[in-house]
């Protein structure tokens, strides 16, 4: 006769369990890699969704209408070639906008809209607000790139004898335009999260138009100190309130040598409206995911 042994249970060892900062960490890399993979993906449509309108601006101002006798910015080359250094350093700024307005609020219409794709993002192991705040951050390097594409572009697309003046101030230029983009995507998460997808029309027509003819694309800050009531520069106070003033002025002291609006207000400026659009955003975005 043989005598059966008792089973062997195996022990079963147990790992040290992920911190929530560190499955956060992973949950926002995996997030942002798979913005990144679409984004590679969909890159013709990236490209020609970032420069066809500064393309357009410069193309019409800056070649079309020397070449016509349009005058703009006050007639004769000079006065032509210093209104095409104040464009391209406002295309630069209004591209920035447009695409942290496409890249984060546009995605947030859809994912809120019929096909509900928000619902798989917010069950990744990490807080709410690190989605939302995720969407930022990629709206924010897509308008780096976006930058980075359309400045040669606004720079070369001139008639001959208009050429823009463009002079690099590195330091200002690694600072301020990480800056904008962050402003700007934050922007577009509070616009995202505050339209109804099937109203998302309407956000062009009463926030992105006014932002954009009001923002100083056109013309710079300084001068609009004619325009007043009495003694009371009446429109260089309005548009104070608007966040693309700050970013195009910004663009102008980073790229070029004309007067701008002093760098000790754009600075905290623009990293109020950073807090402030990203404090609404994210209640938002809590709001809307948890309703």
């Amino acid at each position: 006769m043989t005598t059966a042994t008792p089973l062997q249970h195996e022990a079963i060892v147990i790992g040290p369990r992920r911190t929530t900062y560190a499955a956060s960490r992973v949950a926002l890399g995996a997030l942002l890699l798979r913005d990144v993979t679409v984004l590679k993906k969909d890159w013709a449509i990236f490209v020609m969704r970032t420069i066809i309108q500064p393309f357009l601006l410069c193309f019409v101002f800056l070649f079309i209408f020397p070449k016509i006798g349009q005058s703009v910015g006050g007639s004769g080359a000079g006065a032509e070639s210093a209104f095409a250094t104040v464009l391209v350093a406002g295309v630069v700024g209004i591209s920035i906008m447009f695409q942290g307005v496409q890249s984060v609020a546009l995605q947030m219409a859809t994912e809120f809209g019929f096909t509900r794709e928000i619902e798989d993002r917010v069950q990744a192991p990490c807080p709410i607000w690190l989605v939302a705040f995720e969407k930022v951050l990629s709206g924010a390097l897509q308008g780096v790139v976006s930058a980075a594409i359309v400045l040669p572009i606004a720079s070369f697309v001139h008639a001959s004898g208009v050429e823009a003046h463009l002079t690099l101030h590195w330091l200002i230029v690694v600072t301020m335009v990480p800056l904008a983009c962050i402003a700007m995507a934050a922007l577009g998460l509070i616009l995202g999260t505050s339209f109804e997808p099937r109203n998302i029309g309407l956000m062009f027509g009463f926030i992105i138009l006014p932002i954009t003819f009001l923002g100083g694309t056109y013309y710079q800050w300084t001068r609009l100190a004619p325009v007043k009531i009495g003694s009371w520069h009446w429109l260089q106070t309005i548009v104070l309130i608007n966040p693309l003033i700050y970013v195009n002025e910004g663009m102008r002291a980073a790229f070029t040598n004309v007067p701008h609006m002093h760098l000790y207000v754009i600075y905290p400026v623009l990293i109020a409206f950073c807090v402030g659009f990203l404090s609404l955003g994210l209640h938002n975005f809590r709001r809307r995911v948890l309703s």
